[in-house]
């Protein structure tokens, strides 16, 4: 373990001493279970980690602050498809219990009652595997207590809890430019130099793994991750989950797979099952949409015009830029 090294970045990140103290032990036990698999940190494979998550549940040791302490050293020391692994199992825990609560401010406790019967979340650290049954459950219990459009206003919401102020410098810049297009051009240019910055120091894009590939990829297609200005409305494609994979796969299911971000529901493109409706994929526009509420001032109307969970290969949205903000 890069003991001194990962205590000084955590010290850099203002976490406390006595939770910088847990991370390590943390990370020293898990180092132990390597050991006596006859493995390291390093060489072990993921089917390690999975077999080490799966003993802390059975041993009630899997805690949120375990399980990011852990996470947190992986992306640290580059052990990429671990931290990959973590973020998966982490990143969207507790969205279905925020769609139950916003479901009751818009629809009443009534309805949320009717569509969360019986629900309970897997144990802390699940495979994503786990999650598209309760998934499918609360959309066909949804769509048959709302209509279509409640249920996408309830779904277009930031779930993943983004902060506004994440968002200034992006604000800053769109109120600097000339124009819409001008904006959009220059957001794409520094995306490119941000991925290029992530592949030759060697880290992760958020979740991402990125090869020459991969920004060659997203260099010919400015909608990715961007955005292109057509009439009043800016269209923008989701990066793959996992673009180093998608842009070699050749198989349409798997290609949705690897495209797929959401754990609540993207193992069910590979299996083929459960059928989870579309309309879930409105929580994926809520996020998207999130920048250009922030930078327009006001909420944007967004529609889901392509969605791997109705058979598309990637996700595309089209923001409607509010009345009086063309420019």
């Amino acid at each position: 373990m890069m003991e001194k090294e990962f205590r000084r970045h955590l010290q850099g990140r203002k976490i406390s001493t006595k939770d910088i103290e847990f991370a390590v032990n943390a990370i020293k036990e898990f180092e132990e279970f390597l050991s006596e698999k006859n493995t390291t940190f390093k060489s072990a494979s993921l089917e390690v980690l999975k077999d080490y998550i799966s003993l802390l549940i059975d041993e009630g040791r899997n805690s949120w602050e375990r399980l990011v302490a852990i996470a947190r050293y992986c992306n640290y020391a580059r052990k990429n498809d671990y931290y990959i692994y973590f973020t998966s199992i982490l990143g969207a825990r507790n969205v279905l219990p925020d769609i139950g609560e916003r479901l009751a401010e818009i629809a009443g406790e009534e309805t949320r009652q009717k569509v969360y019967q019986g629900f309970k979340l897997p144990p802390l650290g699940s495979p994503q595997e786990n999650y598209p049954r309760l998934t499918h459950t609360i959309m066909e219990r949804m769509v048959t207590e709302l209509s279509h459009e409640t249920c996408q206003k309830i779904l277009t919401w930031n779930y993943h809890k983004l902060p506004a102020e994440a968002f200034d410098e992006k604000k800053q810049r769109f109120e600097k430019a000339s124009s819409i297009d001008e904006y959009l051009k220059n957001e794409h240019r520094r995306l490119i130099e941000d991925l290029e910055r992530s592949m030759k120091d060697g880290q992760l894009w958020f979740e991402q793994e990125i090869t020459p590939e991969v920004i060659e990829f997203v260099r010919r297609n400015q909608e990715i991750c961007t955005g292109i200005r057509r009439g009043d409305k800016i269209y923008v494609t989701k990066i793959p989950y996992a673009p180093k994979q998608y842009i070699k796969e050749k198989d349409h299911v798997l290609k949705r797979y690897y495209a797929c971000h959401c754990p609540l529901a993207r193992s069910s493109i590979r299996e083929g099952k459960p059928q989870i409706s579309p309309l879930f994929c409105y929580c994926s526009s809520g996020y998207e949409k999130f920048h250009f509420d922030v930078i327009f001032g006001e909420p944007v109307e967004v529609e889901m015009l392509e969605s791997v969970l109705k058979g598309d290969s990637c996700c595309r949205f089209a923001n409607k830029i509010p009345q009086g903000k063309m420019k």
